[in-house]
């Protein structure tokens, strides 16, 4: 709810992130992500972050389009994507594994148990994406599913930049 868009810090209009980024994210053992430790965006490399839950519907939807614009940008852009779900319980790091596996993700993938990556980015829900610049800065953010050629623009935009 409400208490996580309260907590999180907007970027200021300057470009200036005060939000608490970069954040550091266990990763999972699963295609395209090896287990570890993810910082949250990349240094040195435009970063295209995913908010998911295996939950969401509308998640599983947007991975199509992710799988896809991954393909194109994938060797330019560090994509990450980060659930708030915790692990243990009803739902494990398997659960996630197969998840990711059945919906075609091919990229780093992680897990946020107290969904500070959502509160650094003033995230109110998923899912949720936010482009950040080589420099780590972020400069595009949005709530709701997005279209692969919104995200061609951003990941444009910022690749595009001296």
């Amino acid at each position: 709810g409400s208490v996580l868009a309260v907590r999180g810090g907007l970027p200021s209009p300057t470009g200036e992130d005060s939000s608490g980024l970069p954040l550091t994210f266990e990763t999972i053992d699963a295609p395209g992500s090896e287990a570890g430790e993810i910082t949250v965006p990349q240094e040195g490399t435009p970063t295209f972050i995913d908010l998911f839950a295996t939950w969401c519907a509308p998640c599983k939807e947007q991975m199509n389009v992710l799988s896809t614009v991954h393909e194109e940008y994938g060797d330019r852009v560090a994509f990450v994507s980060i659930t708030n779900e915790r692990l243990g319980g009803t739902l494990t790091e398997r659960d996630v594994r197969a998840w990711w596996r059945r919906h075609h993700g091919a990229w780093t993938v992680g897990v946020d148990p107290d969904s500070d990556l959502m509160a650094a980015l003033g995230a109110g829900g998923i899912p949720y994406h936010a482009v950040a610049d080589a420099s780590g800065t972020i400069r595009w953010q949005k709530a709701g599913l997005t279209l692969a050629d919104t995200i061609r623009t951003e990941l444009d935009r910022v690749l595009e930049e001296p």
